[in-house]
């Protein structure tokens, strides 16, 4: 088992799903590859996974359930998404479950509990709608008041899951004068209402994840009692958007989980595969974008587990950490696979062969996941309206603001630190200014200062990273008076140069996270992790997008990740800066007794 508790689900459900290059394991590629063909539900596996009891993992301790960390959720959501993103994110619906874990009453949270733990219970989330996109404000599906409840009246859609779920989680408008309190959120379970009152709309033929149960339901004068509603009628807005913290962060493993799919296949193919004499792994082209691709997984990988802790440690931040995640993390991944694309050739295109043609459904379906939940460019928009605060905030730090960022930063970030519960009602809309990651780069910066007395830690390697992370803080401190000396506009009409300016800071945050992971985890995650060598390369790449490359990264640092990556690979293990067992492939003689035992019981 691995050192880390917290990645001991994920690794028991990696080790019973099995090896997915097997065509008898659990969601193998094969399976899910034919599923993917006609188009199919994947009800057999959905349902597997319920009787793994993985659905426990959705509901807090407090209501019988077994989700204790979002860091150990987001462990076992790669797992499952290294094999299939459509079952990944069907049964992913379940996150809406964090609404009314955050907002119902006690009587609704056991219910719901009750719902999706022995009834083996799904969900969807009924906010989006086919005329207004993104403006939920704009909502045209109408809650209108009467004796004991509401009659919903329009129509959601797309929606996923729409049809099968047995809840409905309904944004609807209960005020017509409009505006942010006119709407209201409804949990509409679908056996306590009459059938009459809503339909299900026909499934909807999508790119990727093809076998998801993609539609939308219509209601028509459906009476919904006063109690399915979530809050206080005109608070649907404010809490839907709450809820998008706790998904935007999950999200992120959908993407981590392809990029471990991703790299894998190509990998395996660059070793078996020789041109010119020699692997393609061995020519330099290839073999950097293997290693660029490698160095990406590990940045994700910091980004996304403190923004899973961050919910622990700073949920009054989540409006602004989960921004970071959503919007790095899927964009980072569509480009590796992209570049991970021309090494296979024309095989990247091919729906049958190397490895059941599953790296073409790996670009078909990981390509949703940032549009999912608010797309890059409403994830961007809202850091735009944050960013100003932000930098004022940071102006005004003092001794007392310090000591606060010390220990914040050592919870959210050392994985042997234990995490609080997770107090969702402490969500905001607005971080009010408080940015963790970034605005104590100058305490990471510090320690990394106070290393120069520790022999354990190479010399050079240490230099450059002082070098690197001060040019980190550079860039920061220029970002920061720009936007002091700016102005600032409401609304949607931002600039384009201000979009730029928010990926700029999602950069920043990004080498920002990974300088902490390292400060806080060096002597936890193994001597590759420990020597810092990846973290140079990392932050240069990171600064590169917008200054020159310093040229300060020495060809053996990149050489010993390569040496890493095909340790990992060869080992079995995850991508990772947590680098987790996988499932390994049955021997000869355990696959012969398998077909004896079949063989009996026909």
């Amino acid at each position: 088992m691995h050192q880390l508790k917290q990645y001991w689900v994920a690794e028991a459900l990696e080790k019973d799903l099995g090896d997915p290059t097997q065509p008898e394991s659990v969601m193998s590629f094969k399976s899910v590859m034919e599923l993917d063909e006609r188009e199919e539900f994947p009800e057999k596996d959905v349902e597997w996974l319920y009787n793994w009891n993985l659905h426990h993992y959705h509901i807090p301790v407090e209501y019988g359930g077994e989700l204790k960390s979002y860091e150990e959720f987001v462990a076992f959501v790669r797992v499952l998404s290294r094999r299939d993103l459509t079952t990944s994110i069907t049964f992913s619906t379940l996150f809406w479950s964090g609404l009314v874990w955050m907002a119902g009453t006690h009587e609704q949270k056991q219910k719901l509990a009750k719902f999706i733990k022995d009834k083996h219970g799904a969900m969807c989330l009924a906010y989006s709608e086919r005329a207004h996109g993104s403006d939920l404000v704009a909502s045209d599906v109408q809650a209108t008041k009467v004796p004991g409840g509401y009659l919903l009246n329009g129509e959601k859609w797309p929606i996923n899951r729409a049809t099968i779920s047995g809840i409905s989680v309904v944004l609807a408008k209960t005020d017509d004068s409009g505006g942010a309190r006119s709407l209201s959120l409804f949990v509409v379970d679908k056996s306590e209402i009459d059938p009459a009152g809503y339909s299900n709309l026909p499934k909807i033929k999508t790119l990727g994840i093809r076998g998801s149960d993609m539609s939308g339901i219509r209601f028509d004068n459906c009476f919904v009692p006063e109690e399915m509603r979530l809050g206080q009628e005109g608070a649907g807005l404010e809490l839907g958007l709450k809820g998008f913290h706790l998904t935007r962060t999950l999200c992120a493993a959908f993407s981590l989980g392809s990029a471990d799919t991703a790299l894998r296949t190509v990998l395996k193919f660059s070793l078996g595969r020789k041109l010119y004499g020699k692997t393609v792994f061995d020519i330099p082209h290839p073999r950097t974008t293997l290693v660029d691709a490698f160095l990406d997984i590990l940045v994700c990988d910091c980004v996304t587990i403190a923004g899973a802790r961050s919910f622990h440690v700073a949920p009054e931040q989540s409006s602004v950490s989960s921004i970071f995640v959503k919007y790095f993390v899927p964009v980072t991944v569509e480009k590796l696979v992209q570049n991970l694309s021309v090494i296979l050739g024309a095989r990247f295109y091919l729906r049958e062969g190397h490895d059941e043609g599953i790296f073409q459904k790996v670009v078909r379906d990981n390509a949703i996941i940032s549009v999912f939940d608010g797309s890059t460019v409403v994830n961007l928009h809202a850091l735009i309206l944050q960013l100003r605060q932000m930098a004022k905030y940071r102006a005004k730090r003092n001794a007392a603001t310090y000591e606060g960022l010390r220990s914040r930063l050592e919870t959210r970030f050392s994985l042997e630190a234990p995490l609080p519960p997770c107090e969702r009602a402490k969500f905001e809309l607005f971080s009010r200014g408080c940015d963790d990651v970034l605005q104590g780069l100058e305490i990471s910066l510090e320690h990394l200062y106070d290393l120069k007395t520790d022999s354990s830690v190479d010399a050079e390697v240490l230099q450059k990273l002082i070098t690197l992370t001060s040019a980190v803080l550079e860039e920061l401190d220029a970002q920061d008076e720009f936007l002091a000396s700016s102005g600032f506009e409401f609304g949607h009409d931002q600039s384009p140069e201000l979009f730029e300016l928010a990926k700029k800071y999602c950069t920043l945050h990004a080498a920002a996270a990974c300088v902490h992971m390292w400060i806080y985890n060096r002597k936890v995650l193994g001597d590759f992790f420990a020597k810092g060598e990846w973290l140079a390369i990392c932050l240069n790449r990171l600064l590169m997008t917008f200054r020159p490359s310093s040229g300060i990264i020495p060809s053996i640092y990149i050489e010993n990740v390569a040496q890493e990556l095909l340790k990992l690979d060869r080992e079995n293990k995850m991508f990772s800066i947590v680098p987790l067992q996988l499932a390994q492939a049955p021997s000869p003689e355990e696959k012969t007794h398998a077909a004896s035992e079949l063989q009996l019981q026909a």
